[in-house]
């Protein structure tokens, strides 16, 4: 197997442990895939996430206030990899899965998150950037920053 295939493969497996854990509460598993300095940045949010006690915290108010939603990351595209670091960029919708007056799945967001890991040796996110459809990606070239 190649060694980008490999990579692809520990991060596909990661995003699966990672969305499983915050769609069940599992707000310390959730949040020790981390560095302990990691960053959680999305606009849904006032501001930044960053270190393990603010992760957990965020993981756990994020399920208690929607325990019916699911984080589903697809697209996944391999950026830059180093012997210690990999660029991931990737979809991830947010969608609602019990909606008591249809029953059915509702999606809430459609965004891309811009993932920086570490390899230590295993990955280990240390900054998510999540962008909003139809928001400036400031990780884009010729991207206005204001």
């Amino acid at each position: 197997m190649s060694p980008e295939l490999e990579v692809f493969l520990e991060v596909q497996h990661f995003y699966g442990r990672q969305s499983l854990a915050i769609d069940r509460g599992e707000a310390v598993d959730w949040a020790a895939m981390f560095t302990p300095d990691g960053v959680f940045d999305s606009p849904t949010y006032p501001d930044p996430v960053v270190g393990t006690p603010a992760l957990e915290e965020f993981a756990r108010t994020v399920h208690r206030g929607s325990p019916h939603l699911h984080h589903i990351v697809t697209n996944v595209a391999l950026g830059d990899v180093t012997d210690d670091a990999v660029l991931v960029r990737a979809n991830l919708l947010i969608v609602t899965t019990h909606d008591i007056t249809t029953g059915g799945a509702r999606i809430e967001r459609v965004t891309t998150i811009t993932d920086r890991f570490r390899r230590l040796p295993h990955l280990r996110l240390h900054h998510r950037l999540v962008v909003r459809d139809g928001q400036p990606d400031p990780t884009q070239e010729g991207a206005t920053h204001d």
